[in-house]
C-alpha cells in the first residue's frame, strides 16, 4: 500500500523493524529556505528527519524552472545522511497536504527504492490522532549505504513537449490554469488533506492514460497527482519536471491564453 494511517505507522514505529520517517514540510514557492524547519523543529514525529525542499529535494543552481531536480548523486548522499539502506523502508510526510511528500515519494521511487509509503493527511493526521510529538532538531546516528539510480520513472522534457506532442495534463486550480487540458490535483483529496478512495480517485482521473504527462507551476503539484494516480492504480504516466516554470523559461516557446 503507497498510503499508511497514522495508527499503522505508530505501530511500525514500535516494532523491532521500524521505518525510518522523512518530513519534508515545506511552507510553499514563497517560503524561504529554512520555513519548513521551523515547523518540524515545533513539532515532529519522533525520530523523524526532516527533508528540505530547496536543498535537497531541488537544484536551484541549475536552469529548468523554479524546483528542478536535485542531482542524483548529491539526493543520494542526501539520503545516505538520513540514514537510508538498501533495505529500509520509508515513510514520507509533510504538513497535510502531500505536496512535499508526493515529490519525495517521487524521487525516492525513480531512485529504485521499492518500500516507500506516505502518511496520508501527514503531520496534521498524526497530531489529530492524539499520538506523541517530538520537539527540536534531529538527525540521524548513522550514515546508510543506499544507492538511488535515477530513471525508475517515465519524465518529459521541454524539447519532448515541442518534438512529441501527446497529452499534456495541467493539474494546477483552475485559477491559476493558462491553457492545455486541466485536471486539478486538489480533486484528489477530501477537506482534510487525505487522499480519496482508490476507486473515487479513479473517477478523478477517467481519462489519463499511461503515456500522458503531467505538469503545474514547477513540478510539486504534479508529483503529489502522479502519487494519487498511483494509488488510484493508473501508471506510467509521466513528469515535466520543470513544469510552466521551466516552459516559459524560453520566449520562443508557444504560450495559449484564455
Amino acid at each position: 500500500m503507497t498510503l499508511i494511517d497514522p495508527a499503522t505507522l505508530r505501530a511500525k514505529l514500535a516494532s523491532d523493524n521500524p521505518p525510518v520517517v522523512l518530513d519534508a514540510r515545506w511552507s510553499g514557492p514563497a517560503a524561504t529556505v529554512d520555513e519548513g524547519h521551523k515547523d518540524f523543529e515545533t513539532g515532529h514525529i519522533p525520530g523523524s528527519l526532516w527533508v528540505s525542499m530547496n536543498k535537497e529535494m531541488s537544484n536551484p543552481d541549475v536552469p529548468g524552472g523554479r524546483h528542478p531536480l536535485p542531482d542524483p548523486g548529491a539526493f543520494e548522499a542526501d539520503m545516505r545522511r538520513k540514514g537510508l539502506n538498501e533495505d529500509s523502508s520509508v515513510v514520507v510526510l509533510d504538513g497535510g497536504n502531500s505536496l512535499a511528500a508526493g515529490r519525495l515519494w517521487w524521487l525516492l521511487t525513480d531512485g529504485g527504492l521499492t518500500d516507500v509509503q506516505v502518511l496520508n493527511g501527514g503531520f496534521a493526521a498524526w497530531k489529530a490522532a492524539g499520538y506523541p510529538v517530538e520537539t527540536g532538531p534531529t538527525w540521524s546516528s548513522k550514515v546508510g549505504d543506499i544507492m538511488l539510480r535515477a530513471g525508475h520513472l517515465e519524465r518529459v522534457d521541454a524539447q519532448h513537449v515541442l518534438a512529441n506532442g501527446g497529452t499534456l495534463w495541467d493539474v494546477r486550480s483552475p485559477e491559476r490554469y493558462p491553457g492545455a487540458r486541466n485536471l486539478p490535483a486538489t480533486e484528489a483529496q477530501e477537506s482534510d488533506g487525505t487522499f480519496k478512495s482508490p476507486d473515487e480517485l479513479k473517477k478523478v482521473f477517467p481519462a489519463v492514460k499511461p503515456g500522458d504527462a503531467v505538469y503545474c507551476g514547477s513540478g510539486i503539484t504534479a508529483s503529489q497527482a502522479l502519487l494519487a494516480m498511483h494509488v488510484a492504480g493508473i501508471n506510467g504516466v509521466k513528469l515535466y519536471p520543470g513544469s510552466w516554470s521551466d516552459w516559459i523559461s524560453d520566449d520562443s516557446r508557444p504560450v495559449e491564453r484564455g
